[in-house]
């Protein structure tokens, strides 16, 4: 089973569950057609830009195959900024120059192992996603926040 995340040009994320066969053998930044994920997809086109497998590693469009290496990095993909400690002194974040570690990585082809999906829209369908996605597409805002029970303090005599 995939977890897919589509994510459209104005920064909101559909997600979706599929076990679809046709993702497999697949690769990072090949492109599929949105009847392959779902029939009600239709008309879509996707692109593939990122996965990351069971254990959580990401995949990198420069490691072959599907399997899991370990890879000297620099920053990007697969690695973050981490404050640097120097004695007393208080944490900084910039980027300490020339900083590489091996990272464990998977590779680009998409493998039963792999369990989270990103697609990027390349063509839109029929349909919008707001109408594919109706559960999805309630804002934050728009829900209703559950009141929380507030405690009296007992009285003081």
């Amino acid at each position: 089973m995939f977890k897919i995340n589509i994510g459209t040009k104005e920064g909101k994320t559909y997600k979706l569950e599929t076990e679809s066969e046709t993702l497999l053998e697949k690769s990072l930044h090949d492109k599929i057609q949105g009847k392959d994920i779902s029939p009600d997809l239709e008309g879509y086109e996707f692109e593939i830009t990122g996965a990351s497998d069971i254990a959580g590693f990401p995949a990198l469009e420069n490691i072959e195959g599907i399997r899991r290496k370990k890879v000297l990095l620099g920053y990007g993909k697969g690695m973050k900024k981490r404050p640097r400690r120097e004695g007393k002194k208080k944490h900084s974040t910039t980027k300490p120059k020339g900083l590489r570690l091996r990272k464990t990585v998977c590779g680009r082809v998409i493998s039963p192992e792999i369990v989270q999906i990103n697609l990027k829209i390349l063509k839109e369908g029929n349909k919008k996603l707001s109408e594919v996605f109706p559960e999805q597409n309630k804002s934050k805002e728009a829900e209703p926040k559950p009141e929380q029970p507030t405690q009296e303090e007992p009285e003081k005599d």
